[in-house]
């Protein structure tokens, strides 16, 4: 075979498969742009979904700063001289209500967002303190079953103060016990372990009380807990002698 032979041969299986590339994205190209499209709205959801969501963090931040103003507005007893443009308010009860109302508001607008989940907590302290015990345990409820550990404490050590409030102390025991079985960084089981013993205390139990503080005392040695325990099995004396 001679080189002009076998030059057209290269050039015969060169031709047929540039046409056959050139035939299969022709036959393809339809599902190629299809697939292209599909990705381009997939990241354009993603990106936009992203957008969304921070500025929806923003509003929810804003929101939540009001709330929480409005919770630390200062009191002031009916007559009492407050400087011009200062905001107070008569009660704990009265600020607890007009708070309560702006957290409630952003977690139900903005309960997506992390300042939205911790409006909700704040939202069933507020409505503990307003005296309406049964809308702050199915808000503190709502939020001690969420994905955030540290908040879900928070919100069932308020659930335990609740329980102990209404007369249901057996309640309170178990969240107490939970949270020192699975202590976070917002409840250490040395927070709980000392609210299950003042508990304890307050049920005329002394010798259940004592038991923890003395395992605190030794098991905390140097850190706050262990200090309060030893406190509360050594009281220092009052009167003169203890002056």
């Amino acid at each position: 075979m001679d080189q002009q032979t076998k030059q057209a041969l290269k050039h015969d299986q060169f031709v047929d498969t540039t046409q056959h590339g050139l035939e299969w994205a022709s036959e393809n190209r339809r599902s190629v742009i299809a697939t292209s499209a599909i990705v381009l709205v997939a990241i354009l959801i993603v990106v936009g979904g992203f957008l969304i969501y921070n500025s929806r963090a923003n509003q929810a931040s804003v929101a939540f700063g009001a709330a929480m103003q409005a919770y630390q507005t200062p009191l002031a007893a009916p007559g009492q001289q407050v400087p011009a443009g200062v905001k107070t308010y008569a009660s704990p009860t009265e600020r607890a209500k007009a708070a309560n109302d702006l957290f409630m508001g952003v977690a139900d607008k903005y309960g997506m967002t992390p300042d939205g989940r911790v409006a909700r907590y704040f939202g069933g302290l507020t409505y503990m303190e307003e005296g309406q015990n049964g809308p702050a345990e199915s808000t503190l409820k709502q939020v001690a079953s969420g994905w955030n550990g540290d908040l879900a404490a928070l919100a069932k050590l308020s659930l335990a103060q609740l329980y102990r409030q209404t007369g249901r102390d057996s309640q309170a025991v178990d969240i107490y016990n939970e949270l020192t079985a699975k202590p976070t960084t917002t409840v250490p089981s040395g927070l709980a372990q000392l609210q299950l013993a003042e508990l304890y205390e307050a049920q005329g139990k002394p010798e259940l009380a004592k038991k923890i503080y003395a395992q605190l005392k030794d098991k905390d040695a140097k850190g706050a807990a262990g200090s309060l325990a030893a406190q509360k099995l050594n009281p220092a004396p009052t009167g003169p002698a203890g002056q």
